[in-house]
C-alpha cells in the first residue's frame, strides 16, 4: 500500500474505515457473485451476521420469483462491467434473512480498472429517502383510517367505535396517550368517553371543565386544531402539572364536529419533542371526521328507528281505533234504538241504564279520539268550540291526575272560538304538563279565558282575519321556576328543552306554536326566573249569533222522506245499526257489505239519492275510491263518508263531509242534511 493522502494514515486504513462507516449498505462481490465483504449497514439492512453474509451468493438476496432472471443479468454484467449510479428509475427488491422484502436502490461500481476482480454494490432502502419516507408514512396513516372504516361498517355500536379510536390514534402516531372528549349538553364541561395511556386521574367518565385557557376549550371555541409543540415553551394555555410529570412534552387536539357544531375533541400527547406536523394533523382530523360520521349515522338511525316505531304505533293505534269505534258504533246505536223503543220509552230504570251505558260509549269514543291525535292520524277539523265547557272538563281531569300539591284555578268567560277541539285540548294539556314539571314542590296552575278585540302589538296578526273579528285569549299560568331570557328566546324552537335526557322531547311548546298558527291565531310567552310562566294562546273568536244561526240552520234541515240511500259498510253490526237509523228517518235503504257490490248497484241504473259509505271496507275498493267511481257514474251524487280512522281520509274535492264513528242517530241525520243542503 502506498502512502495515504491523509497524514498519519495509510490508504488501507482510510478505505477500510470509510467502508465500515459508510451510511449505505456496501457489499464487495466477485465476478461469480460471491460476497467477500459487507459493512455494518449491510448487515443491519439485510438482517445477517457478518460470518453469514460473507461467502454468500448475491442471488440469495433476491426474491425467489426473480432469482433466475437476476442470475442471467449478473452473468451478462460480469462480461461487461460498468458503473451504474443509484436512482429511482427501477423498482428493486432485496430479500432479507427472515424472508421479508424491502424496496431498495442499488449503485454498482466495478473495480476492474483498478486491477481488482470485484464490484462494489451500494444499497439504500427506498424508505430512507425523505419524500418516500413521507409517502410511506402517509400510506401508513391511510391504512389505519381504512382499518377504522372497516370497523365502522361492521360495528353498529358507537361505544365500541369510540373505544377503538384512541387505540388507532396512538398506534398510528406512535404516541403514549390518546383520548376522546365529548362536550356535555350544558357546554360547561367535557367528559372523557374513551382513552388509552390516560393518567390515573383521567378515568373514563371523568369531567373536565370547558375552560378557554385549555387546549380542548380553545378547540371548541375556534373549531380548529390546536398544536402544542413544546409544553415548556407554551404560553397560550395552562398545562396541567401531571402531564409534565408524566414526561409528556407535546400535544395535538382536533375538533369532533356534528353538522357544523363542535361537540368534543380528539387529543393525543407524546413524550417525543416536535412529534406532530401537518401529516399528523391531517390524519387526526380525518379520524375525527370518520368518528363524527359514525356518531351522526347512529343518531340518524336512532331517529329513523324512533320514527318508524312511532309510525308502527300510529298504524296499530289507528287500526285498533277503527275496530274499537265500529264496536262503539254498534253498542251506542243499539242503545239508542233501545232507548227509543216504545216498550221502554217510559221506563225510568231502563232509561237510566241506557243513559249510563251511552255515556260510557262517549267516553270510549273520546279515548280513541285522543289515541288518534297522539298517533297523528287525526285530521284537523276546525269547528265552533265552547271554551268554557272545554276548560271545565280539562281542569276537572287535571285535578284528578296532577300532583295533589298543585292548586288548579279556572276563571273563564262564556266564549266561542274556531278550532279543532281535540287538538286544542291536547295543546292545553301540553302546556299544563310543562307547568307541572316547573313546580316540583307544588304551586298554583291557573287557567284564564277572556275575549279580546285584537292581538297584543308584539304579535303578528294572522292573514285573512280582520281586526274587528277579535280573538279568544286562553292564558295558562304557573308559579314555578320560570325561564331565563336566553331560554325564553328559544322556548318555541323545535327540540329545544331544558329537561334532563329522557324527560322531554322539546316539542311541547313548538307544537303549541304550530297549532295556534295553523288555527289562524297566535301564542305569547311571559316568564321571570323564580316567578313563574304564562303561556297565552289566542284563537279566532266566533260571535254567539253566528254559532246559534249555524245550529238553528242545522236543526231546521230534515231528511226528506223516501230518500234512497246506498249504504256500504263491511261490519255487519254497524251496517245493521245504521240501517235502523236510516229506516227511522223513512229512508229507502240498499245495504252492501263491500265496494264491489256497491259498484254493481250503481252501474245497474238503480235510483240512488245518497251514497253513505265507510272508508275502510276490507277487501276491494275503499270508500274514497267508491266515491270516485260514483261521481263518474252519477255526477252530482252526494257522498257521505264514515270512518273510525280519520287518517285514511283523502282530501278530494268532492268529499265535503266526514261522519266520525261512533255517531248518534242525530249526528247521522244532521250530516245527511248538510250533504243534501250542500248539493242543492
Amino acid at each position: 500500500m502506498g502512502e495515504s493522502a491523509v497524514p498519519g494514515f495509510d490508504d488501507e486504513t482510510v478505505f477500510r474505515s470509510l467502508f465500515i462507516a459508510y451510511p449505505d449498505a456496501l457489499l464487495l462481490v466477485d465476478l461469480q457473485g460471491v460476497i467477500g465483504l459487507a459493512n455494518p449497514a449491510a448487515l443491519e439492512l439485510l438482517g445477517y451476521a457478518k460470518e453469514e453474509l460473507q461467502g454468500l451468493s448475491v442471488d440469495e438476496l433476491v426474491p425467489d420469483a426473480i432469482r433466475r432472471r437476476h442470475s442471467a443479468y449478473r452473468n451478462a454484467y460480469a462480461d461487461h462491467p460498468r458503473a451504474r449510479p443509484m436512482g429511482m428509475q427501477t423498482d428493486l427488491v432485496a430479500k432479507r434473512r427472515d424472508g421479508s422484502e424491502v424496496m431498495v436502490e442499488i449503485a454498482l461500481s466495478p473495480l476492474q480498472n483498478h486491477g481488482l476482480p470485484y464490484v462494489v454494490a451500494a444499497i439504500r432502502a427506498v424508505g430512507a429517502y425523505p419524500r418516500v419516507k413521507q409517502a410511506l408514512q402517509r400510506a401508513r396513516y391511510a391504512e389505519y383510517l381504512a382499518q377504522f372504516g372497516r370497523h365502522a361498517v361492521d360495528a353498529r355500536d358507537s361505544k365500541t367505535l369510540l373505544g377503538l379510536v384512541p387505540d388507532i390514534a396512538a398506534e398510528a402516531l406512535q404516541v403514549e396517550m390518546a383520548k376522546v372528549l365529548l362536550l356535555e349538553p350544558s357546554g360547561l364541561a367535557f367528559r372523557i368517553v374513551a382513552g388509552v395511556g390516560l393518567l390515573p386521574q383521567e378515568t373514563i367518565g371523568h369531567r373536565i371543565p370547558n375552560a378557554p385557557d385549555s387546549p380542548s376549550g380553545h378547540v371548541v371555541a375556534r373549531g380548529k386544531p390546536v398544536l402544542i409543540a413544546d409544553y415548556a415553551q407554551e404560553r397560550r394555555f395552562t398545562i396541567p402539572s401531571p402531564y409534565v410529570e408524566a414526561g409528556m412534552v407535546c400535544e395535538l387536539s382536533v375538533p369532533l364536529a356534528d353538522r357544523g357544531r363542535t361537540i368534543g375533541t380528539l387529543a393525543v400527547r407524546s413524550r417525543t419533542p416536535q412529534r406532530f406536523g401537518d401529516d399528523e394533523v391531517r390524519f387526526l382530523e380525518s379520524l375525527s371526521s370518520m368518528l363524527a360520521t359514525v356518531l351522526q349515522r347512529e343518531s340518524s338511525e336512532e331517529a329513523l328507528n324512533h320514527a318508524q316505531r312511532l309510525e308502527s304505533v300510529g298504524q296499530l293505534t289507528g287500526g285498533v281505533a277503527h275496530d274499537f269505534n265500529n264496536l262503539l258504533t254498534v253498542i251506542s246505536g243499539n242503545l239508542q234504538v233501545l232507548a227509543d223503543a216504545p216498550a221502554y220509552a217510559d221506563d225510568p230504570f231502563v232509561q237510566q241504564l241506557v243513559g249510563a251505558a251511552s255515556r260510557a260509549t262517549r267516553r270510549g269514543a273520546e279515548l280513541t279520539s285522543k289515541l288518534l291525535a297522539f298517533s297523528r292520524r287525526q285530521v284537523l277539523q276546525p269547528t265552533i268550540v265552547d271554551i268554557a265547557a272545554l276548560l271545565r272538563s280539562l281542569t276537572d281531569m287535571l285535578r284528578r291526575t296532577l300532583d295533589q300539591r298543585i292548586l288548579i284555578t279556572l276563571d273563564t268567560e262564556n266564549a266561542l272560538c274556531m278550532a279543532d277541539p281535540v287538538q286544542l285540548e291536547s295543546t292545553l294539556l301540553n302546556v299544563a304538563i310543562n307547568a307541572r314539571d316547573a313546580m316540583p314542590q307544588g304551586g298554583t296552575l291557573s287557567f284564564t279565558c277572556t275575549a279580546v278585540p285584537a292581538l297584543p302589538d308584539e304579535l303578528d296578526a294572522p292573514q285573512n282575519r280582520s281586526a274587528e273579528e277579535g280573538f279568544v285569549s286562553i292564558a295558562i299560568s304557573d308559579t314555578g321556576e320560570g325561564m331565563s331570557e336566553s331560554v325564553k328566546l328559544r322556548a318555541f324552537e323545535p327540540f329545544f328543552t331544558t329537561k334532563d335526557t329522557g324527560r322531554g322531547t322539546g316539542l311541547g311548546l313548538s307544537t303549541v306554536y304550530g297549532f295556534a298558527k295553523q288555527s289562524r291565531g297566535a301564542v305569547s310567552l311571559a316568564s321571570t326566573p323564580g316567578a313563574g310562566t304564562t303561556v297565552t294562546i289566542f284563537l279566532p273568536r266566533v260571535e254567539g249569533d253566528r254559532a246559534t244561526d249555524e245550529k238553528l240552520g242545522t236543526a231546521a234541515s230534515e231528511v226528506p222522506s223516501g230518500l234512497r240511500v246506498l249504504l256500504v259498510e263491511d261490519d255487519a253490526g254497524v251496517r245493521s245499526v245504521v240501517r235502523q237509523f236510516l229506516a227511522s228517518m223513512d229512508c229507502e235503504v240498499t245495504a252492501c257489505a263491500g265496494g264491489e257490490e256497491a259498484l254493481r248497484v250503481l252501474a245497474s241504473g238503480q235510483a240512488v239519492d245518497l251514497l253513505l259509505t265507510d272508508i275502510l271496507l276490507g277487501a276491494g275498493p275503499r270508500g274514497t275510491q267508491l266515491a270516485d267511481a260514483a261521481h263518474t257514474l252519477l255526477p252530482g251524487l252526494p257522498v257521505l263518508l264514515m270512518s273510525g280512522y280519520s287518517g285514511e281520509l283523502l282530501e278530494e274535492a268532492h268529499v265535503r263531509e266526514l261522519l266520525r264513528k261512533p255517531f248518534t242517530r242525530t249526528d247521522l241525520e244532521q250530516a245527511i242534511s248538510r250533504m243534501l243542503d250542500g248539493a242543492q
